[in-house]
């Protein structure tokens, strides 16, 4: 088998760095229409770690075609089995590829409903109880999506994946001690003016370990805190339906008014339970190499001089308690080009325009993660 020196450069990345493998270790690799010489150099490289390997291969048109007419009964004794297995992981590797990423756009929504409240303590298990990274696999439907040919594509995508992430290290961890030590945020910028708490929550720094592409911090609001407008300028795809210019209005944590280019759609998901009209997750994206949507969340929610505002699921380890079968990153951009916009904590610029104000922050603008500075 001849495989793209590549391959092994990144498997050494994610059983090397980002799970940290160990000898003895059972570690879960989960293929979704994933190259079979991928897979291959994840085994291999984590034998070379010493750590037990096992393997997973999904494609996205037996899933859809699985989900279609999921019944309870179905999916109930597979989300036990899945579940089972997942208790006896160490860690966990997913890579996920598609040649469509609206491959499951015509599910039922009651169906896909059905699917994710059952598959979520499959997901909460290995979230809060494994090692695990989750990364895209890149395909020419993303090369398209990010308006790019598919070897300009797959360059940028190894580029991005295997950036050097230690060099975040001191940058993240200064942005982590100011949101722990922060009450009061407040979001400026067009169509958005928000203020919301953190006071209590901590944060979280994310350079590697858990998302790849990485590059963020989060932190969450207190639940009942948030107030204000907020208008995300990314588009965003969520259970396999697109959605562009959404605004949620916020009073007392709920949003209580919800719009899109589909706002019925929008509204019926965030309407799948009491949780999913709050917000779970708030993050700064810095990732210098990721500057424009894609569709795509896990390279969309890094992009540099970004922020996410997320309806539904809290962490359990960084969260206010809200609990959801929802958990969906949507992302607001603040660079110049795309309206600019502000961030204040305590009354205190943190972030213009997308770059860091504070000595101490400057170290995850670009120019430093690039080696520029």
């Amino acid at each position: 088998m001849i495989t793209d020196p590549r391959f092994n450069q990144l498997a050494e990345l994610l059983t090397g760095f980002s799970t940290s493998l160990e000898k003895g270790e059972r570690v879960l690799i989960e293929a979704f229409d994933v190259p079979e010489a991928m897979v291959v150099a994840l085994i291999r490289s984590a034998r070379r770690c010493g750590a037990l390997p096992f393997a997973l291969l999904h494609n996205a048109r037996v899933t859809r075609e699985l989900m279609q007419k999921a019944v309870e009964a179905q999916y109930a004794p597979h989300a036990a089995v899945e579940l089972a297995r997942m208790k006896k992981m160490d860690a966990y590797i997913a890579l996920r590829g598609s040649a469509n990423i609206f491959e499951a756009s015509d599910v039922p929504a009651a169906r896909a409903q059905l699917v994710t409240r059952l598959m979520k303590p499959v997901q909460d298990h290995r979230v809060n109880h494994t090692k695990w990274v989750v990364l895209r696999w890149p395909t020419s439907a993303m090369a398209q999506q990010a308006g790019m040919s598919t070897e300009a594509f797959e360059d940028f995508y190894f580029r991005v994946c295997t950036l050097d992430y230690r060099r975040m290290e001191p940058g993240m961890k200064a942005l982590g001690d100011l949101m722990c030590g922060t009450d009061r945020v407040h979001l400026k910028g067009p169509g958005t003016d928000l203020h919301f708490s953190i006071k209590g929550i901590g944060a979280k720094e994310c350079g590697g370990l858990r998302n790849i592409p990485d590059g963020e911090v989060f932190s969450c609001p207190v639940k009942d805190s948030v107030d204000g407008v907020i208008q995300y300028n990314a588009p965003t795809v969520y259970l396999g339906t697109s959605f562009d210019h959404i605004r949620l209005v916020f009073r007392q944590g709920r949003v209580v008014e919800a719009t899109g280019n589909n706002t019925k759609r929008l509204n019926e998901i965030l309407d799948s339970d009491a949780g999913a009209r709050y917000i779970g997750e708030f993050a700064l994206g810095f990732n210098p190499h990721i500057l424009e949507p894609m569709r795509d969340i896990l390279f969309d929610e890094k992009i540099a001089g970004s922020f996410h505002f997320t309806p539904g699921q809290a962490y359990d380890d960084c969260g206010n308690g809200n609990k959801s079968q929802v958990h969906w990153d949507m992302v607001c951009i603040q660079r110049p080009e795309y309206g600019g916009g502000e961030i204040w904590f305590d009354g205190k610029l943190v972030r213009k325009d997308g770059l860091f104000v504070p000595k101490t922050l400057q170290k995850l603008n670009p120019a430093y993660l690039l080696g520029r500075k």
